[in-house]
């Protein structure tokens, strides 16, 4: 029998939690199914090269390549032409909040089995108020677990309606580079001390954290300070101190060379917590506030129990004075020594014959129309809500934005998108982050597939954008 195909939808998120998840899921699932990968992170862009794995961008509504509303029925049609195409039998779809979109492609498909992998550890945001007409919409809910379980107070931690796995990260010890070889890899001195950073840029609270956590690592002899993104402001400025050996580098996955690095200054999130821990790397965590995701819980059991160091990531010289502890070849080797005591993080097998059980379920679906409409008008609702709330603050920032303007602002070119499916990551990153629409396709698609892409792009776009072979 050929092997059943299953769709793992992600949202764009904060950092890569959700596309890493959904990458040891589809590597998990390569030797009984087909998955396939969508996602709205631009770091989709790394997959389809590295782990052969057929992949489709999708712009997320923050590209504003389209109303509101025309976003949520070109995602639902987007995900019912996949189905359609590869005949898939379960959608998954790993992020905070179920887009509309994709609920809907359940109830417009009562054939097609929607799965939610829910991570816990959620603050108490105003999502939590629609958790449960979203769980009546699933076919399953999956939590993949957290080593810092133990500390989730938020809105998901009392409610039955999920299976609970084991963690899952994309660090596998089996397939990790050795030391050397990691290091030969990223081009890096056999000989000399690595620190990797991993905090972000962006606003100016982040900009600050990464100068605070980079100053900790002055006076720490021959150190080569890695980092996966330049340490820069928006405007070209650096955030890196004076006296610093810093490189930039970009490899996917990271989980496969850490035993490369001697230490590491990250932010709290899922991803990072459980490729980082299980390589035994010694780590300090200055937790990202933003989002649903409750770093400061992870980062505080990490720190408890003697698995990693926690800055205080509201005070700046704490943050300096943590990170210079890694300094300390004692401490690193009692983290290290620490870490190997977690457990094997095999929720990405889990998940994945979760997902490869319900392929084979026949059971009869019925359309949850009414749970759905119930769903769209709180959605609206809490929409509104929002928009009011966000009224004064916008008009604030339009003050602020005609006084002190973006240098460099990118405007979606009114032209006809691009069409195309290339795997090269390189490429890739390109067309994503270009002013001009992409409309990225599955390797081997069929010519009806690419037919009702662009049915769907018109329809998105307006007369205005007609699509283009190119």
């Amino acid at each position: 029998m050929p092997k059943p195909t299953i769709i793992l939808a992600t949202s764009n998120g904060v950092g890569m939690g959700h596309l890493a998840r959904a990458s040891a899921v589809a590597l998990a699932l390569k030797p009984v199914a087909n998955p396939i990968i969508v996602s709205m992170a631009g770091g989709i862009a790394e997959i389809p090269s590295f782990m052969g794995i057929r992949c489709e961008y999708i712009p997320g509504r923050d590209r504003l390549w389209m109303p509101r509303e025309k976003w949520d029925a070109y995602l639902r049609d987007r995900l019912l032409a996949l189905v359609d195409e590869t005949d898939a039998k379960v959608l998954s779809f790993d992020g905070v909040v179920p887009y509309p979109g994709v609920i809907a492609a359940r109830n417009s498909n009562p054939e097609l089995k929607l799965v939610w992998v829910r991570r816990g550890l959620w603050q108490k945001k105003p999502q939590r108020f629609i958790l449960g007409l979203q769980a009546k919409m699933m076919d399953a809910i999956i939590e993949p677990g957290d080593i810092a379980r133990a500390y989730d107070l938020g809105p998901t931690s009392k409610r039955k309606d999920s299976v609970v796995t084991a963690p899952v990260s994309l660090f596998r010890k089996e397939d990790a580079l050795s030391r050397e070889d990691a290091r030969k890899v990223l081009g890096l001195d056999h000989n000399r001390p690595v620190a990797l950073v991993q905090l972000g840029t962006g606003d100016s609270d982040v900009n600050h954290k990464m100068t605070a956590a980079l100053e900790g690592l002055l006076g720490w002899k021959d150190l080569q300070v890695i980092l996966t993104k330049a340490p820069i402001d928006k405007d070209g400025n650096s955030l890196a101190p004076e006296g610093l050996d810093i490189k930039v580098v970009r490899y996917f996955p990271l989980a496969k060379v850490l035993h490369a690095f001697d230490a590491s200054i990250c932010a709290t999130g899922y991803n990072g917590v459980h490729e980082l821990l299980p390589a035994q790397v010694p780590t300090v965590f200055v937790s990202n506030i933003r989002g649903t995701d409750d770093q400061e819980a992870r980062a505080r059991w990490c720190h408890d129990f003697g698995y990693a160091l926690r800055a205080d990531q509201a005070n700046l010289a704490a943050i300096t004075k943590m990170v210079k502890k890694l300094q300390d070849p004692h401490i690193r080797a009692a983290l290290s020594a620490k870490c190997a005591e977690l457990p094997n993080t095999t929720g990405g097998q889990e998940i994945a014959d979760k997902l490869f059980a319900l392929t084979k379920e026949q059971s009869p679906q019925q359309a949850k129309s009414l749970t759905f409409k119930r769903l769209m008008i709180q959605d609206h609702f809490n929409r509104g809500l929002r928009h009011v709330a966000n009224l004064g603050l916008r008009r604030v920032a339009l003050v602020y934005r005609y006084i002190n303007p973006h240098k460099d602002i990118q405007i979606t070119k009114e032209e006809p998108p691009v069409f195309g499916d290339t795997t090269d990551s390189a490429e890739l990153h390109k067309l994503i982050k270009s002013a001009t629409r992409f409309e990225h396709l599955i390797t081997d698609a069929s010519s009806t597939y690419r037919a009702r892409r662009e049915e769907i792009a018109k329809t998105a776009y307006g007369d205005l954008v007609e699509p283009t072979n190119k």
